[in-house]
C-alpha cells in the first residue's frame, strides 16, 4: 500500500522525511494550497504528481518538463482522448527539445484520473479511461475538486469492476483510521494501490502537521504488517 501526500506548498521537505510515495503539487491557481516557484530536491525513491483541473495540454507538459514531473493527476473533465493525446504531447515535447523522456522525468509518465464520488458512481464511465490511464483516484464529490475534508461511501467501491488499481482519497485523516483499517479489510479494497491524504493533515492550507502524519503514516504501516502476517 502507498501513500500520496497531496496539496504540498510550505513544508514539502518536513514532510518528504516521513518518505511517503508521493507527494502532489497544486497546479490550478484557484486553489488555496496553490504551488508556484521551485519544486526542492525531493528523495529519488518519492515521486513528484502534478494536479491538474481542466488545464491545456500546453500547460501540463510544460510543468512536467519544468519541475521533472513523475505523474500527473487530472481532476478535471479531462476525456479520454485528452488523456491519450497527453501522453504523446509529453513524449514529443522531450524529442524536440533533443532530449528522452527518460531525460526529463526519470522514468514513465504516469497519469491519475480522478473520478469524484458522492452517494454512488456508474462505474461504466470507466471503461474508456482503462487503456488511457495508469491509476485511476476515488474521491468525495464537493464544492472543490478536492481537498473538501469528508469522506465519501466507500461501500460502493464493492462494486468497483475494474483490475485497474486506484487510490482512495476524500477527507481521510486520523479520525478515519480505523474506518480506513476496516476497508483495507474488505474485498473492496482488492485494487487500491494507495490512500491519499490532505486537508485533514493540515493546520492551515499548504501547511501540514508533521506529528499528525507520523502518526497516521505508523498506524497505516502497522496494520499492513499484521495483515501480511495473518
Amino acid at each position: 500500500m502507498k501513500l500520496k501526500v497531496c496539496g504540498m506548498n510550505q513544508n514539502p521537505v518536513e514532510v518528504a522525511q516521513l518518505q511517503p510515495d508521493y507527494l502532489g503539487f497544486i497546479f490550478w491557481e484557484p486553489s488555496s494550497r496553490y504551488f508556484e516557484g521551485a519544486i526542492p530536491q525531493l528523495p529519488k525513491s518519492i515521486k513528484k504528481v502534478g494536479v491538474f483541473v481542466d488545464a491545456t495540454m500546453e500547460e501540463v507538459v510544460e510543468k512536467v518538463a519544468h519541475h521533472h514531473l513523475n505523474a500527473v493527476q487530472l481532476h478535471g473533465k479531462e476525456s479520454s482522448e485528452y488523456c491519450r493525446n497527453l501522453r504523446h504531447a509529453e513524449l514529443d515535447s522531450a524529442s524536440y527539445r533533443g532530449e528522452t523522456p527518460k531525460q526529463v522525468r526519470g522514468d514513465r509518465l504516469e497519469i491519475i484520473k480522478v473520478f469524484s464520488i458522492k452517494d454512488d458512481f456508474d462505474f461504466d464511465v470507466l471503461r474508456e479511461y482503462e487503456t488511457v490511464c495508469d491509476y485511476f483516484l476515488f474521491d468525495t464529490k464537493g464544492k472543490l475538486p478536492g481537498g473538501n475534508g469528508y469522506t465519501f461511501d466507500w461501500s460502493v467501491l464493492e462494486h468497483y469492476p475494474s483490475t485497474k488499481p486506484f487510490f482512495l482519497s476524500g477527507g481521510i485523516g486520523m479520525d478515519a483510521v480505523d474506518k480506513l483499517k476496516a476497508f483495507l479489510n474488505s474485498p473492496a479494497s482488492k485494487y487500491c494501490f494507495a490512500v491519499d491524504v490532505n486537508s485533514k493533515f493540515e493546520t492551515e492550507p499548504g501547511l501540514k502537521d508533521i506529528t499528525m502524519l507520523k502518526a497516521f503514516t505508523k498506524s497505516l504501516s502497522n496494520h499492513l504488517e499484521l495483515k501480511t502476517d495473518n
